[in-house]
């Protein structure tokens, strides 16, 4: 194992409802960010594509082979890279991300950061299943590898997926260029920093098995237990900290089984007690994400984005992919160009300001919210109404009660934005 130190940010929560599960015939996404705390994560909109043949794509590190036709994204993630921390497309499918540390070595070799993977498949995977596809093929062609933060010491690992479209989740755990997929069709399910795979393997690298008993680490006649065989012995403090939140969320989920909505999977991101929702020292959460894809293909998927950091002190708001989708001006971070310290030898050398407006404000908000109780008090209900504002446009949309005309559905992000902004103003 490489790149770990005890201050190391290395906690982040992702979640499935699969009906029966969920309340309504809906698979519900959702996903905490912690990254490092002052770190700044943008929301951006990429439309849908088409590219000339042999393009090349650049990443956060390296250059792929880019593909004829990218879908449409929504992509929450830190500033300074091109990859994302989770995200959706344009045909439901949602991807969150988890840092994992196994036996296999970490190196600081620049390859693919796990967020490139991650919207790399976003971008070219119409289901969740292909979506993983993609993922393996690119991992097995150029591995995963490089700093995973802003900061002149490497910080490095290895990457754990949950993966969720329409009709049924996935969880995908890598170490190294190998891996094992778990297909889950109903129920709930949760990552949280470390293994999960046992012995439930839908899905898997053709050398897993072979590599694991060429290193001694399993005798080829035993049962295979992924997580088992391939955690490490001696788990950093963080991971087995990791252990009580994956423990925490998957009794939350379990709590709310058949009873499992957008409101649920907020809740549940809010939980400071187990620890998902994170706060402590030197990294937070610094966005969250709940996604709702319906069953039925005539209704539209709904992806609730914060922007800023802290969830419960957030507001989820509403994006669709529908005509006049575009990107809100205020969740979008300055950009430095070839200045910018993540393209200049030796990288992270310095430090620039990438705060968008939207995250501004809400620091303002944050420091009213503490020192002044009146203030701070009337901008928390203001957030909640807005969100609870959203929450409503969408129920209406859902159950076709009180649905905005169609061109209106693709700006409902820029309003609840704007909305936001001003109640920071």
């Amino acid at each position: 194992m490489a790149s770990w130190s005890p201050d190391t940010p290395c906690s982040c929560d992702c979640f499935a409802s699969v009906p029966p599960a969920s309340a309504l015939p809906a698979v519900i996404f959702a996903k905490n960010s912690d990254r490092p705390r002052d770190e700044v994560q943008e929301v951006v909109f990429v439309p849908a594509a088409t590219h000339a043949p042999g393009s090349r794509l650049q990443c956060t590190y390296i250059e792929v082979e880019q593909v004829s036709k990218t879908h449409a994204v929504i992509l929450s993630r830190p500033s300074w890279l091109w990859g994302a921390e989770m995200g959706a497309n344009e045909h439901g499918v949602c991807i969150g991300n988890e840092a994992v540390w196994t036996k296999e070595s970490v190196g600081e070799r620049e390859a693919l950061l796990g967020m490139d993977l991650l919207r790399l498949a976003l971008e070219r995977g119409s289901s969740a299943r292909e979506a993983l596809h993609v993922i393996t093929v690119l991992l097995e062609r150029y591995g995963q590898g490089g700093s995973c933060r802003e900061d002149p010491t490497p910080f490095c690992y290895h990457n754990t997926f949950l993966l969720a479209d329409r009709t049924e989740a996935w969880v995908l755990e890598t170490a190294g260029r190998l891996w094992a997929a778990q297909r889950i069709q109903e129920g709930v399910r949760n990552i949280s920093n470390q293994l999960s795979i046992g012995t439930d393997i839908s899905a898997e690298h053709p050398e897993l098995r072979p590599h694991a008993q060429a290193q001694g680490w399993w005798d080829g006649q035993g049962t295979f237990d992924f997580a088992q065989v391939f955690s490490l012995s001696q788990q950093p403090v963080r991971m087995e900290a990791a252990k009580a939140r994956f423990r925490a969320g998957r009794e939350l989920l379990q709590q709310q089984q058949g009873g499992i909505t957008a409101e649920v999977m907020m809740g549940i991101l809010r939980d400071k007690e187990s620890g998902i929702c994170m706060d402590s020292g030197g990294f937070r959460t610094t966005a969250s994400m709940v996604s709702v894809l319906p069953r039925d293909p005539s209704q539209p998927c709904v992806h609730f984005l914060t922007a800023t950091p802290d969830p419960s002190r957030s507001v989820f708001k509403p994006f669709i992919f529908g005509v006049g989708a575009a990107q809100a001006p205020q969740v979008l971070s300055p950009t430095f160009g070839a200045q910018d310290p993540v393209r200049t030898l030796p990288r992270f050398q310095t430090r620039v300001d990438r705060r968008h407006p939207l995250y501004r404000g809400h620091q303002v908000a944050l420091g009213l919210m503490e020192s002044e109780q009146a203030r701070g008090q009337q901008l928390r209900q203001k957030q909640r109404d807005l969100e609870q504002e959203g929450l409503e446009v969408v129920r209406g949309l859902l159950t076709r009660e009180c649905a905005p005309p169609a061109q209106e559905l693709g700006g409902l992000f820029q309003a609840f934005v704007e909305k936001e902004s001003q109640a920071y103003a």
